[in-house]
């Protein structure tokens, strides 16, 4: 069965106080480890998308420090040592040291990836 980790990760991207190094799975998963540096609502980069908000759920384990989810109705926090599952439907926060591994269904967060980096590129251009 395969196995991956930070080190082994095929992929990887970094944005402003986000880095991120990934492995998409057979069977339509993806492993994520994530590291923030900076804190940032990422709600805005989610425009676009069915009610502005993220369309794949999250399963994850916080390693230190916490993050937030903005739901419609609510914020879910959690800390390190701490298991989740998000579901569709919501916004990241993200909290500088904080170390985070999340698995997700591959084909959903390839097309959500895809409006947050066009939106990305946008607010750069715009500012740049």
């Amino acid at each position: 069965m395969p196995s991956v980790s930070l080190e082994t990760a095929s992929e990887s991207m970094a944005l402003d106080g986000l880095e991120v190094h990934l492995e998409n799975f057979e069977g339509g998963y993806t492993v994520c480890f994530e590291s923030h540096t900076a804190d940032a609502d990422l709600a805005p980069l989610f425009r676009g998308l069915p009610d502005d908000r993220c369309q794949f759920p999250r399963w994850g384990y916080v390693v230190a420090g916490e993050i937030t989810f903005r739901l419609r109705d609510h914020d879910e926090r959690y800390q390190a040592g701490e298991a989740y599952y998000v579901p569709p439907g919501h916004t990241p926060i993200h909290h500088a040291g904080a170390r985070i591994v999340e698995f997700s269904p591959t084909e959903p967060l390839g097309e959500t990836i895809g409006v947050v980096m066009a939106n990305l590129a946008s607010t750069r251009s715009s500012t740049g």
